[in-house]
């Protein structure tokens, strides 16, 4: 329904505006006072009416009488929240409420006057308690709902304000409830609490509400949107009370983190979106503060790939632990110099940057060698999938020969530790981008294999696991671009499932498995249960606040379209190859791949055959060596010699 806006004298907004940002306790005491005098000119009001005179007759029996009146009154009142009410939002339905007080009220009174006309006090006629309760509920709602249209003239019952509720009552709901009083364009309505304890309390000088009114109050008040305030529950519980709140075609948000607050880096009144990945329910486990510090502190780093989504994610990592010295290093240029400035702003350690491409040896060498590294992290690569089924031979220059010539160059300077960042779609790829990381997992094998038998002492690992959440190239971010355009949200196929994780814990694995490497290990990171791409699709658009529109029907919504699989892609993706071999590491979440047998296996003839279908520019036979090796690799019938010729001897 559309809103008439009247004209307002300035002293009238000015007016309102200093009502709207006085305290709740000091309204609270102004309708107390008020009701008071309501209530006394209602018992007036049912004398005159009774003996049909308009200044009745004021005796010391009538003046208690009329005392006794607001006095068993307003603490019915209070019992039944007629002063917990935001009076600007005061829904129609608040009439019944104010008719069982005030009839609650008269029956009081009526009890107080019996008990006086026992005691000789004098007689009521009684025809009073009726028009008193008559009179006492007509002004008593006036009151409020004159009050409602006081505020709201003019305003359109705007003021560019909605009304939402904050879900917790912990410290950061109370800040945040405080901060929204009289300021920006959200009004609080109340909070909403699971603890029976705190239910039925006032939390800021807010009604605290039970969790099972959520549908009830979102229609009451109109309720646009719900703020969590979770920080301090646990993962699990934090899991169910976003996916109950999610259907309820609400805005969705999170409140955050009291220490992220404190460290500057949000302001108390500052609401985030609420991150997807506590959709997923994993449980969360505190990383190891001693696998952290021996795997990067006091020394000098390498991550390739650096601008990237895992890659900067790494960076960030790493140099909150003290490194000797952080190097960087992308082919993206813009990529490069957004995560230098940003680690240059906020680190003590000296951070590199190097422009170039891990497939150019010259730079890797010289990197390597000029600046001591000793821990290489190799994040760069090329990793989607329909883009490199479109450009083979890249994929394999890049994710192949681009890892060869890093590790390559990492043995030769000695480097102590060397991780790639692998993929669940190494696990029997049907694509080239899981078939080059498959062939750069056997190249770290091989790598180990060799520095083992010339005791070197270097340790070569990697470590595989899915996709993580708002990763480039990811469906998370492609869905809410969607959403934010109005739909239509876009899944290849709705039962495809995919592993999640976020970005920060995948960093905090990856560093922690390799501190965990003994040669050759492929760790294998806990993603948790598969998620359907159908349900992650679904429950974004009810984040954002969105009702899901089905197909052929013109119901307001977000439709959800099915275009099909894309080339190379696969309905599950896998993390194992036989989960039975997965042995368990002293780390929860990862797991070590038993890829033992991988290192009898010959790689250095596959590798230059490929290398010279590449460099001959022989797509089709540079698929056919990609996936005939994986193929053999597979069924454990890779050719293998006593005498195998080091990879080393292999020049990409």
């Amino acid at each position: 329904m559309r809103r008439i806006h009247l004209p307002e004298h300035p002293l009238v907004r000015a007016l309102r505006d200093r009502i709207v940002r006085t305290p709740r306790s000091w309204k609270r005491v102004f309708l107390v006072a008020l009701d008071t005098t309501l209530l006394l000119a209602a018992l007036w009001g049912a004398y005159a009416l009774r003996l049909s005179e308009w200044t009745p007759a004021i005796t010391s029996e009538r003046l208690l009488l009329a005392f006794f009146a607001p006095i068993v009154a307003i603490p019915v009142f209070i019992r039944l929240g007629l002063y917990r009410s935001v009076i600007r939002y005061l829904p129609e339905a608040a009439i019944w409420t104010i008719i069982m007080a005030m009839a609650i009220a008269t029956m009081s009174w009526v009890i107080v006057v019996f008990l006086l006309e026992m005691s000789g006090q004098g007689i009521v006629p009684r025809s009073v308690p009726l028009l008193y309760f008559m009179l006492g509920t007509i002004i008593i709602g006036s009151s409020r709902f004159a009050a409602k249209w006081i505020l709201n003239v003019g305003t359109g019952m705007r003021r560019d304000e909605e009304p939402i509720l904050i879900y917790g009552t912990g410290p950061s709901a109370a800040l945040l409830a405080r901060a929204l009083r009289g300021h920006g364009n959200r009004y609080v309505m109340g909070l909403v609490d699971d603890d029976p304890a705190n239910q039925g309390r006032d939390v800021a000088g807010y009604r605290v509400f039970p969790g099972h009114q959520l549908p009830s109050l979102i229609e009451r008040y109109g309720i646009r949107e719900i703020v969590l305030n979770l920080s301090s529950l646990s993962q699990e519980t934090r899991h169910s009370i976003v996916s109950r709140v999610t259907g309820l075609g609400v805005k969705v948000r999170s409140i955050p983190d009291l220490s992220d607050i404190v460290d500057g880096r949000y302001i108390v009144n500052q609401i985030r979106e609420i991150e997807i990945d506590e959709l997923l329910g994993r449980s969360f486990v505190p990383p190891d503060r001693g696998l952290l510090a021996n795997a990067v502190t006091h020394k000098t780093v390498m991550v390739t790939g650096a601008g990237g989504s895992i890659g900067s994610e790494l960076c960030r990592l790493i140099s909150g632990w003290n490194p000797e010295k952080l190097v960087l290093l992308e082919a993206n240029e813009f990529a490069l110099y957004s995560i230098e400035q940003e680690l240059s702003q906020k680190t003590g350690c000296q951070i590199v940057p190097v422009l170039g491409s891990v497939t150019d040896e010259r730079l890797i060498k010289r990197t390597i060698s000029s600046h001591g590294v000793n821990v290489v992290y190799h994040a760069a690569a090329h990793k989607h999938v329909p883009l490199l089924e479109a450009n083979t031979l890249e994929g394999i220059r890049n994710n192949v020969f681009g890892t060869l010539t890093v590790a390559k160059a990492a043995a030769s300077a000695n480097v102590e530790s060397f991780v790639l960042i692998s993929s669940d779609k190494a696990v029997r790829p049907t694509n080239v981008m899981g078939a080059t990381k498959r062939w750069a997992e056997l190249i770290v094998r091989h790598m180990s294999t060799e520095a083992n038998n010339h005791g070197t002492g270097q340790t070569f690992c990697a470590v595989r696991f899915g996709n993580v959440i708002g990763s480039n190239g990811s469906v998370v971010p492609l869905f809410k671009q969607q959403i934010a355009r109005g739909g239509p949200v876009t899944v290849t196929d709705p039962d495809m499932t995919r592993y999640f994780m976020s970005i920060p814990e995948a960093a905090e694995l990856i560093v922690q498995a390799g501190a965990l490497s003994s040669g050759g290990d492929v760790f294998l990171l806990d993603m948790g249960e598969p998620i359907r791409i159908g349900d992650l699709a679904e429950n974004m658009i009810r984040l954002a606040g969105f009702n899901i529109r089905r197909a052929g029907t013109d119901e307001p919504g977000i439709a959800i379209e099915v275009v099909g699989k894309r080339p190379g892609e696969k309905l599950f993706e896998e993390l194992f190859y036989d989960r039975q071999n997965a042995k368990d590491t002293k780390h929860p979440k990862i797991l070590r791949a038993d890829a033992s047998a991988i290192g009898h296996y010959e790689l250095t003839s596959a590798l230059k055959r490929l290398y010279q279908a590449v460099e001959g520019e022989d797509e089709d036979a540079a698929r056919e060596i990609l996936f005939s090796v994986i193929d053999a690799e597979r069924k454990h019938k890779l050719p293998y010699s006593a005498e195998t010729p080091t990879i080393l001897d292999v020049q990409p």
